[in-house]
């Protein structure tokens, strides 16, 4: 008897331990102090002081993206912001890179759905290098023919590549495309063999003129520096800069698909087959994002989720099941993801929307409902920690309209959670299994007949130098 009270008592106090590590998980977790200022042309200005170690982690986000991307030319964003690395002001493309690693910076960009993303990390000796970089590299990028060309080859050598060796990769970019269809969610970030051939270094210099300018521009600057002295330096680089020649695109939320349709992209001679179920999900701000976490975490979001659980741990037909939220502007997608032998195509898709149906005709249980939260709180402080990590965040709580609340209250809204709020989450966002896009990749010949059942099936060849099976994106 003594045995047992001692261990009741020792499970009681570490409970009582993680609750309260739960507790000052959510307490804690606030954005800093930071300064919010919009320049005369529009820029906006984010700039948080950290003195902790004297570095400085700036991001800048210039609102457009792939979104932006003229149809039939997909991946102009993408190849515009790699671009951007390529040279400018003064320096060539050798020489701008050299100005970066010999002080021993990080600058670089990249294009989202949304946006073109630039980040950069210098000392903080360094701060005005690291603004004239910016400056030189938005108001001043060579945006050189033929640095734009071997960037665009490249590209299309990538994606024939990863039609080989890694088609995990490319699976979303087909479900987007099939999913979202015409919609501008739909255009693949990085273009596809055939839109990206139809670059010209004229598009080119035509996308900065439209869609490059002072008022689509954040910049989110956190470290070792003075805010005020930040101030200027960034006034000075882009109080000045001209506005986009045209206006952002103005889109419509896309409707969610309503019963069941199946791309098949056939791949001879593959071995597994590659998954992608998905309808239209919610967008970033969505009112309920807490009960929505705790809800993905428990399904799909986690080793031990629902779907892993069934796919991989207990059955074996797979190395990995998960589930996904894209959350842009607008609504993105809510997505399972798998692969598996093709021989056991059906049984773990069938598997899979099984999961699904236990997910919206049970809901989750308390127990679950508790990991959940340890899980997320034990995670989030971790992601606010470093002043990249800061800079970023800020940037995107602007880009997205989003206020400090987002951040400060999302502790707090973990644990309000409770069964009944994430039920209705659950029944919300996460679509019946009657209303899906099915989205195949693997040898036809060998699933063709048994996939059929889940919907009208359209087939396209890997080969295809295009990811929507229609028309080029």
């Amino acid at each position: 008897m003594t045995e047992r009270l001692l261990r009741l008592a020792r499970s009681l106090l570490y409970i009582a331990a993680m609750t309260a590590t739960v507790v000052a998980a959510a307490d804690g977790v606030k954005l800093p102090d930071y300064e919010r200022v919009e320049l005369d042309n529009g820029t906006i200005l984010l700039l948080n002081e950290k003195h902790d170690v004297p570095l400085i982690s700036l991001r800048a986000v210039l609102r457009g993206g792939a979104v932006a991307d003229e149809r039939g030319k997909g991946g102009l964003a993408s190849t515009f912001a790699a671009l951007l690395e390529k040279g400018a002001g003064k320096r060539d493309a050798a020489a701008f890179a050299e100005a970066v690693e010999s002080v021993g910076g990080r600058l670089s960009a990249s294009a989202g759905l949304e946006g073109i993303n630039i980040s950069a990390g210098f000392m903080s000796r360094d701060a005005d290098l690291m603004v004239e970089l910016l400056a030189d590299m938005l108001r001043h990028p060579a945006l050189d023919a033929d640095e734009m060309n071997k960037l665009r080859d490249r590209t299309i050598n990538f994606i024939r590549a990863a039609k080989d060796s890694n088609l995990n990769a490319l699976l979303p970019i087909y479900g987007g495309a099939f999913l979202f269809g015409d919609h501008p969610y739909g255009n693949p970030v990085i273009g596809s063999e055939t839109t990206l051939a139809n670059i010209t270094h004229s598009d080119m210099l035509e996308y900065y003129t439209n869609h490059v300018g002072g008022e689509r521009l954040i910049i989110a600057v956190s470290g070792d520096f003075d805010a005020g002295t930040m101030r200027k330096k960034l006034t000075r680089a882009f109080g000045g800069w001209r506005s986009a020649k045209s206006a952002l695109p103005v889109i419509a939320a896309a409707s969610r698909q309503t019963g069941r349709r199946v791309l098949l992209i056939d791949k001879p001679g593959a071995t597994q087959t590659y998954f992608w179920l998905a309808n239209v999900g919610v967008a970033a701000d969505y009112s309920d994002r807490a009960a929505l976490d705790i809800a993905n975490t428990v399904f799909g979001g986690r080793f031990t989720s629902m779907l892993n659980t069934e796919l991989r741990i207990k059955s074996g037909l797979t190395y990995g099941a998960r589930s996904s939220l894209s959350r842009p502007s607008l609504p993105g997608s809510v997505a399972i993801t798998s692969f598996t032998r093709t021989g056991a195509t059906v049984e773990a898709i069938d598997m899979a929307l099984g999961v699904l149906g236990q997910l919206r005709d049970s809901g989750i249980g308390e127990e679950m409902v508790s990991s959940a939260q340890n899980y997320i709180l034990g995670q989030f402080p971790t992601r606010l920690e470093t002043s990249s990590q800061l800079a970023s965040q800020l940037a995107v709580l602007e880009a997205y309209g989003l206020g400090p609340a987002y951040i400060d209250d999302y502790g707090t809204a973990i644990l309000a959670a409770d069964v009944e709020t994430i039920a209705a989450v659950i029944d919300d966002v996460y679509p019946s299994s009657q209303d899906l896009v099915f989205v195949l990749l693997g040898d036809a010949s060998l699933i063709r007949d048994a996939v059929d059942k889940y919907g009208p099936v359209t087939e396209m060849k890997i080969t295809e130098p295009h990811f929507h099976p229609a028309a080029p994106n």
